[in-house]
């Protein structure tokens, strides 16, 4: 006698995975979901693409800024210190007798 060959976990997840996009392909409004799903993509590309751009544009901004420093003087920027003390005044005290 001939056994049905078993099929293995791979091949029952494809065909369920089939199964659940040809559903999703025939509910309603599923061309609009797909379609947003579509232009996230090229939105999300598109920022990608600007964003690499700011990398280039923050290293022009930086080597500008030391040839500036260097025009002007500065040398190596500094960085200021602040204090953030209290103030101490002075009073006079008046002799005790």
């Amino acid at each position: 006698m001939a056994r049905p060959r078993q099929r293995n976990i791979v091949e029952r997840l494809a065909d369920v995975g089939e199964e659940a996009i040809q559903r999703i392909g025939n509910a309603p409004g599923a061309d609009r979901v797909l379609g947003a799903l579509g232009s996230l993509r090229d939105r999300v590309d598109d920022l990608n693409k600007r964003v690499r751009g700011l990398e280039s544009l923050e290293k022009r901004l930086n080597s500008l800024e030391r040839r500036v420093d260097r025009l002007e003087g500065k040398g190596k920027p500094t960085t200021r210190k602040t204090t953030t003390g209290a103030k101490r005044t002075t009073t006079s005290r008046k002799p005790t007798s």
